[in-house]
């Protein structure tokens, strides 16, 4: 098991590193920061431009192969460069991975374990009244942009708040702006904001995820080592959920991570709709804005976050299958 992880984990620092090289090369040549500094009165001299444009790092006419091996040297020792503006990325990019991974980590957990005990319970109880709802339920959420969902979230928590006449459910930001209020009820007001956003996130994922595992489950119970351990004595319940749930979880792992990561900057509509501003708001402003340091530094954070859902996907799937601890 412990090479065969080693094995994953060399590759994924490989894809890393080409997935990275490659977003910042076509950055490079997609965005052109230059047409910032145009049509401004007065125009700006000519040398000063190309001397902001070096200093920043994202100057089309100098070579653009040194100047992704200055970025790339400032990245190794944790310095990601410049915003097309003269920023520090540095600064904005902690705060903005923790906004985005706040709502990944809560939406996405909750989608999984919902989706996949909602799955469960559909193959169980087959065809019956839950299984119908459960089904409607999922064809109508993953028929549903997650767009409309968060809006409807949002209206739905203005009629609440209405209705109460005091605001029990947050619909922007993800605190008070100046709240003081100690640790404890700075948690609590994070929470609260938390909400609706995660819900956002969270009724997609189960709606998908219930349907996989649902397949999944069904095509365990008619197995024949399920049917050879009740046979042995254990009872269809403890059969069900000591073999079958273990066997049917194996092809959720790989669906389970990679959907996780790839919501690193798939979450923009959520971000933008609930004022999260978070990892994909910044993305899609990068390229608005030319900006080509900031693209590259979301694609490398975006390329390390699916890459390190992969290898906790080939963790949970060591831990599953047996037959990969001897590999």
């Amino acid at each position: 098991m412990g090479r065969f992880l080693l094995r994953r984990l060399a590759n994924y620092l490989v894809l890393i590193l080409v997935a990275t090289t490659l977003a910042y090369f076509v950055a490079s040549v997609a965005l052109n920061p230059r047409v910032r500094y145009e049509g401004r009165n007065p125009p700006p001299p000519p040398a000063v431009v190309e001397q902001q444009l070096t200093e920043y790092g994202v100057n089309d006419n100098d070579p653009l192969l040194g100047r992704y091996l200055d970025w790339m040297g400032g990245v190794l020792t944790g310095d990601f460069g410049k915003t097309v503006t003269g920023g520090d990325i540095n600064g904005e990019l902690g705060s903005r991975a923790m906004v985005s991974l706040r709502l990944l980590l809560v939406g996405s957990i909750l989608g999984a374990i919902f989706g996949i005990l909602v799955g469960v319970w559909s193959a169980i109880r087959q065809y019956r009244f839950t299984d119908r709802f459960f089904t409607a339920f999922s064809f109508f959420f993953i028929a549903t942009p997650v767009f409309f969902t968060a809006v409807l979230l949002k209206f739905g928590a203005l009629e609440v708040n209405e209705a109460a006449g005091t605001t029990l459910l947050y619909y922007t930001g993800y605190e008070t702006p100046g709240l003081d209020a100690g640790f404890w009820g700075s948690v609590k007001d994070q929470v609260a904001h938390l909400i609706l956003p995660s819900l956002s996130i969270a009724l997609g994922l189960v709606a998908l995820f219930s349907r996989y595992q649902r397949n999944a489950m069904l095509d365990v119970m008619g197995s024949d080592f399920l049917r050879t351990a009740q046979a042995k004595g254990l009872t269809r319940r403890r059969a069900l959920y000591k073999h079958g749930l273990r066997t049917a979880l194996i092809p959720m792992a790989t669906l389970l991570a990679f959907s996780f990561g790839t919501m690193a900057v798939g979450a923009t509509f959520t971000e933008t709709i609930f004022g999260w501003h978070g990892m994909g708001e910044w993305l899609v402003e990068s390229i608005r804005n030319n900006d080509i340091n900031v693209t590259a530094t979301v694609s490398l954070f975006t390329a390390v976050f699916i890459l390190l859902s992969a290898f906790l996907s080939d963790v949970a799937y060591a831990l599953l299958d047996p037959r990969v601890r001897v590999s």
